[in-house]
């Protein structure tokens, strides 16, 4: 048999993907929000695809906050778009 493969749902689009092709949306124990690229940083997570849309639509449709049991202030919101985009490039 095979390994298994971990598998995430994006809380933008709500598609199922492998772990490796989503990236982490983290809350840290001071309550800061950051993108963890490497995965492996202590705190709450959420993962949304690599493109920016989905970030956009996990902060309209309130998937983050969903995810972290707390609203996000919209700087923050433009902070994480802001290093999502530079990400993606």
């Amino acid at each position: 048999m095979g390994k298994k493969i971990p598998m995430r749902m994006c809380v933008g689009c709500r598609q199922m993907k492998e772990k490796k092709d989503m990236i982490r949306v983290l809350r840290t124990q001071e309550g800061e929000f950051c993108i963890d690229i490497t995965g492996k940083k202590n705190g709450r997570g959420a993962y949304v695809c690599k493109n920016p849309q989905c970030l956009q639509m996990a902060v309209k449709n309130h998937g983050l906050e969903r995810s972290f049991k707390m609203s996000i202030p919209k700087e923050t919101a433009v902070l994480l778009e802001k290093e999502m985009e530079r990400i993606a490039e």
